[in-house]
């Protein structure tokens, strides 16, 4: 059960937060959702499909970390002195996961006789991340926010940022046509067979064949450069499956 509050200096003056990732700490996630803001970093390391929201029927991109549930190939024994996020190897953990407890709430306030939304920042108090006694503090001996605060905040703009951005995204894709639905066969080292299927990527020659005018306003928005990052990251299922057969030869599963 979640005990959700307000985030401020006083409450939780002394409050620290475990920022380093484990199966322990309920990062065994084999996929979660990704943002437009991010996808530059995403797509160096991570591979991204899209899929429609079954709730929403609005299309989300998904960045995976293993191949099959609950299995994250990102997790790896901690290593402070070698590793910028502990636990994870790789230079960027995306938004979904690096927030940890934390989430954007919005704090309603009477100004000149009307409503106002500010977002503020939430923290989950029963997540296993925030219920240690030693870890990252969040604020400063002068009631100042921490560095490790100023990160997630950071974090929690690219979400915030990203959802509605996102959404603008995916309208302008699916304007142009440019979807596609792709299926993934894998077989492993052991002979197990793995597919993906019910996900899309771009495709990327529809994409060539847009005219000028309509390149030129996608390429102005950000979403061209974005059309080919989605794209671009397929090959990084190459690294999963290469991790996932090395972790399967390591333990003997090969039959």
């Amino acid at each position: 059960m979640q005990k959700i509050e307000s985030l401020n200096n006083i409450t939780h003056e002394k409050l620290r937060v475990n920022a380093s990732f484990s199966t322990e700490l309920g990062d065994n996630l084999a996929s979660t959702i990704t943002f437009f803001t991010e996808l530059r970093e995403i797509e160096k390391e991570y591979p991204i499909l899209c899929r429609k929201d079954p709730e929403t029927g609005e299309h989300q991109a998904v960045v995976f970390f293993g191949l099959q549930k609950d299995e994250n190939l990102f997790l790896t024994e901690a290593d402070p002195a070698q590793q910028r996020h502990v636990g994870w190897r790789a230079e960027y953990v995306p938004a979904a996961v690096a927030r940890g407890p934390f989430s954007i709430g919005v704090q309603r306030e009477a100004d000149s006789g009307s409503e106002q939304r500010e977002p503020v920042v939430h923290i989950d108090l029963k997540h296993p991340k925030a219920c240690c006694d030693e870890g990252e503090a969040l604020f400063l001996e002068n009631g100042g926010r921490s560095p490790y605060l100023n990160y997630i905040t950071t974090i929690l703009d690219t979400i915030n940022d990203g959802m509605h951005l996102t959404k603008i995204m995916f309208e302008a894709f699916n304007k142009h046509e440019l979807l596609e639905p792709v299926t993934l066969d894998i077989q492993l080292v052991n002979q197990d067979k793995l597919k993906f299927n019910g996900f899309e990527t771009i495709n990327v020659e529809k994409l060539s064949q847009l005219s000028g005018e309509e390149l030129e306003k996608l390429n102005k928005s950000g979403f061209l450069q974005a059309a080919y990052f989605l794209a671009n990251s397929m090959s990084n299922f190459e690294k999963l499956i290469d991790w996932k057969n090395r972790k399967l030869l390591a333990s003997g599963h090969t039959n």
